[in-house]
């Protein structure tokens, strides 16, 4: 069988649907789910036991080439306390679509004395990331 596998070339990182540019690479969603212990004393077989909790979207991280135009957007997101909405749209035939709302908590500025300037940036997703295709 031939592999679906694909390049993350191609791949955009959107804020209100105007992609940023110049991102390196986008790490996330890292969602995670929380799980309440239910255990009792007579739980059967001596065995924890576990009910579903919430939900968490997780973070996404940014890594991308400094661009004024680039930084300033997520600085404003930075400062601002109203949620964002932001999307991947990945390179895959499909262009699968992730799409959320999120902080923008981190943004940073790498200026390495033989390579170039990059920023770091770090979004924390409140609520669900939808996925399209």
């Amino acid at each position: 069988m031939a592999s679906a596998a694909f390049s993350g070339v191609g791949t955009t990182f959107n804020r209100d649907s105007v992609a940023i540019a110049e991102i390196n690479s986008i790490t996330g969603p890292n969602m995670t789910r929380d799980f309440i212990d239910v255990t009792s004393l007579d739980s059967t077989g001596g065995y924890r036991e576990f009910i579903a909790g919430f939900r968490d979207g997780g973070e996404i991280t940014l890594e991308m080439n400094f661009t004024a135009a680039g930084f300033n957007d997520l600085k404003d997101d930075y400062e601002s306390d109203v949620i964002q909405t932001y999307s991947i749209v990945l390179s895959d035939n499909a262009a699968t679509t992730l799409t959320f709302s999120g902080f923008v908590t981190s943004l940073g500025i790498a200026v390495p004395i033989d390579d170039k300037v990059t920023c770091n940036v770090t979004i924390k997703i409140s609520g669900q990331v939808t996925i399209t295709t």
